[in-house]
């Protein structure tokens, strides 16, 4: 009753609009694709809009079919709507079980298109027939069939399509090596390297500190191996008197974090940074002070070398009280990083972890999950789309995720991925599938031709494509 109730309501809202003009409603196909896998067929429309008008309360309702004489399969319809009919569609409450249309608002006056998909049971007499699109302006469903409809392309699904012979590499397994890392700005008397964490912002400070190391702490799967701090000083005062200071500050701090954590077998380091000369001339060149030129003269001068004197020279400057007070400040900091490994995971555990946290995936451990599914399946494919959007420079990944994009029939996807993969035979025969694809049969041939290996795999995976060459010419 209540996908009923809802049908009414849906039909009721559209069959109060008026017929518009052929200039109005004139949707136009870009592209078009229709395939088999497996026992459905999938339709992929990308459709312009920008010659459509439409009123803010108006709506056209597009109605995709696949035909072949007396036979047709209605596809989900595609409605566009004005921006007030959209904003009501979006409030409509739609059953779960009501078809999956397509919903879009025109944005008139502007360049639109939309990427259409439908997946509907293959029936044999799908093989050879047409994809057809009829304009709804009644509202009518199934009646508006009797409107004059456009054939957008002819179905041809007879040939199965050309899977060329590929071999994915599998990663070595590494260990999982992550960080955290941040910069505190913490507070200390004047002269002096013991911390207080009621001291001005400290306690913000060391807060987020310690927010960083407990978030690695609190994660069962990670273990803290290493620690290091690294403290830098404002050039004022002594460079003697900062390098004490910046070593003296670094170890409190680490101090400080040791006796609130338990690190059990952990490294640490402490390295000082006495006077932070690099972050001032980089914060000068950002900053608008008048006389930044005189600034960065002297911060670059390699002359004089001893750094007391040159601090000296800034001094002089008119502005250096307004330096002291704006940025020196900033170039009082520690920088920490908490370094820790994750452990290993079985496959069924990287399954699981791959929606919930990937970054804590290893490829090696992505590729045991892949090869738990079923070559070529959503889950297969999308395993490999994972793990090179995770490790987006890594050969390994790419030439996996190349490989897929050909078993998808994707060649530019491939080819970008590709141009960052791993060479060795295996990229020289993914290159050639790409050819074979394009059938550029003269060309793969001499891809496949040319590649030399003694791998039984790469040889018969050769000779494979060899014979499809042959066969589909």
């Amino acid at each position: 009753m209540k996908r009923i109730a809802y049908t009414l309501l849906y039909m009721a809202a559209f069959a109060a609009v008026p017929a518009f003009g052929q200039e109005a409603n004139t949707l136009r196909v870009v592209e078009g694709e229709a395939s088999r896998v497996g026992d459905d067929v999938l339709i992929d429309l990308t459709l312009d809009l920008s010659d459509i008008e439409l009123g803010a309360n108006r709506t056209l309702v597009y109605r995709p079919l696949l035909m072949k004489g007396d036979s047709v399969a209605e596809l989900s319809p595609i409605i566009v709507n004005g921006r007030t009919r959209h904003i009501q569609y979006q409030r409509l409450e739609r059953a779960e079980d009501f078809p999956n249309e397509t919903e879009v608002r025109r944005k008139n006056n502007t360049e639109q298109t939309l990427d259409y998909h439908a997946r509907l049971p293959y029936r044999n007499w799908m093989a050879k027939s047409d994809v057809v699109m009829v304009t709804d302006l009644c509202g009518c469903g199934w009646e508006s069939l009797q409107n004059d409809r456009s054939t957008l392309f002819p179905v041809n699904l007879v040939r199965e399509p050309m899977v060329p012979a590929i071999l994915y590499l599998t990663p070595v397994a590494e260990v999982k090596v992550r960080e955290k890392s941040g910069s505190a700005y913490l507070d200390f008397p004047v002269n002096q390297t013991v911390i207080r964490p009621d001291y001005r912002r400290n306690s913000t400070e060391l807060a987020a500190i310690n927010a960083t190391i407990q978030s690695v702490e609190d994660d069962p799967y990670a273990t803290i191996t290493k620690v290091s701090i690294k403290g830098y000083a404002s050039p004022e005062g002594s460079y003697a008197n900062n390098e004490r200071l910046a070593e003296g500050r670094s170890r409190a701090l680490l101090d400080y974090v040791k006796g609130l954590h338990d690190f059990g077998d952990a490294e640490f380091t402490v390295e000082a940074e006495p006077e932070d000369w690099e972050g001032l001339e980089k914060r000068i060149a950002e900053s608008n002070v008048a006389d930044k030129d005189q600034w960065l003269a002297i911060i670059r001068d390699a002359e004089p070398a001893d750094l007391d004197r040159k601090e000296a020279k800034l001094k002089q400057l008119p502005t250096y009280g307004q330096v002291l007070r704006d940025i020196y400040p900033a170039l009082r900091h520690s920088d920490y990083t908490v370094e820790y490994h994750i452990r290993s995971f079985t496959t069924e555990e990287a399954r699981e972890m791959l929606y919930k946290d990937p970054s804590k995936l290893n490829l090696e451990e992505m590729y045991r999950v892949a090869e738990s599914y079923e070559t070529g399946t959503p889950q297969y494919n999308e395993v490999f789309e994972i793990a090179v959007r995770l490790y987006p420079d890594d050969p390994v990944s790419n030439l996996n995720a190349a490989n897929n994009a050909i078993q998808t029939r994707q060649p530019e996807k491939a080819r970008r991925y590709l141009a960052k993969a791993q060479d060795g035979a295996e990229k020289q025969l993914a290159e050639a599938a790409l050819l074979m694809l394009e059938e550029k049969w003269d060309e793969a041939k001499a891809a496949l031709e040319a590649i030399s290996s003694s791998d039984a795999k790469v040889q018969e995976a050769v000779k494979k494509n060899l014979e499809m060459i042959e066969n589909a010419r």
